[in-house]
């Protein structure tokens, strides 16, 4: 099940490259002054939001970020960890975590969602906000 998982997502990534969306992203972004970390962060939220999957978030903005990335100035390394960050946020119904936490500990869909699905949220907040900090001294 793990591989399949991590299989379609870099199948969904590599469809998303070779269809451009990587460069659109990158001519999209480098026209503003906005931090590409934070677009890397912003870019995996959504992916994670919106498709459930952790690896396949990350995997996604990799493919997407990539060409920014060779345009700008900031360390690769900072690029992983706001993706990493992003990729975590709100963890909810679409994600095999989200049942995980909920059945293990006999919790309620709202008891989760007050729980893990609250700090799942806080951590990849907190993540970017230390991403950024460490964007000053490195």
């Amino acid at each position: 099940m793990i591989l399949l998982i991590i299989g379609g997502g870099g199948a969904f990534k590599r469809v998303l490259v070779n269809g451009g969306v990587g460069d659109y992203v990158a001519t999209l972004f480098s026209q503003t002054n906005m931090s590409p970390l934070l677009v890397a962060w912003m870019i995996a939220a959504l992916l994670r939001l919106c498709l459930g999957s952790a690896t396949v978030a990350a995997l996604t903005t990799a493919g997407l970020v990539t060409p920014l990335l060779a345009v700008s100035t900031v360390n690769p390394a900072l690029a992983v960890l706001a993706t990493g960050a992003g990729n975590v946020i709100f963890c909810h119904v679409n994600d095999a975590g989200f049942w995980t936490v909920k059945e293990y500990f006999g919790l309620s869909m709202k008891e989760t969602f007050q729980t893990w699905s609250l700090q799942t949220t806080v951590i990849s907040i907190t993540g970017l906000g230390f991403v950024l900090l460490l964007e000053m001294f490195i």
